[in-house]
């Protein structure tokens, strides 16, 4: 089994699909007005409308409403991409940190509240975690 996407459920998909072109520096695929993906080399995150909740059946999916959640995007350079980023005047929740399991992390929220996380491994058994993690993948 392979993990290989995360769908955010949107009422502002065009919206949310530019924030995360900007942050990312990944441009999205639209499949339709109401579905678009940024594919990277590990993942996909998927972008959708509220309208699209009906084909899961009911009220399975509420836009703007994780609280549980954090997508994380492993970057070169946290601290690069918080001095990038400071500018577009994202709602950062905590600054660049290293985190006690070796990852230096920056957590902000798209503008549907959705928890990000941008990290970068630095210490020692971090690095070698997530290179592992990279060879078991592919």
């Amino acid at each position: 089994m392979n993990f290989v996407s995360i769908r955010v459920i949107t009422h502002d998909v065009a919206r949310l699909v530019a924030f995360y072109e900007q942050v990312t520096a990944v441009s999205a695929t639209w499949s339709t007005p109401d579905f678009a993906e940024l594919v990277t080399a590990s993942c996909t995150l998927a972008i959708a409308s509220d309208r699209t909740v009906a084909l899961f059946g009911g009220d399975s999916a509420q836009p703007a409403a994780n609280r549980s959640v954090i997508t994380e995007f492993r970057v070169a350079d946290v601290d690069a991409e918080y001095r990038r980023l400071t500018p577009l005047a994202c709602e950062f929740v905590q600054q660049p940190t290293t985190m006690p399991w070796g990852n230096r992390s920056l957590l902000f929220r798209d503008p549907d509240g959705n928890l990000i996380n941008f990290f970068t491994p630095v210490t020692a058994d971090a690095v070698q975690r997530h290179d592992r993690q990279e060879t078991a993948a592919h």
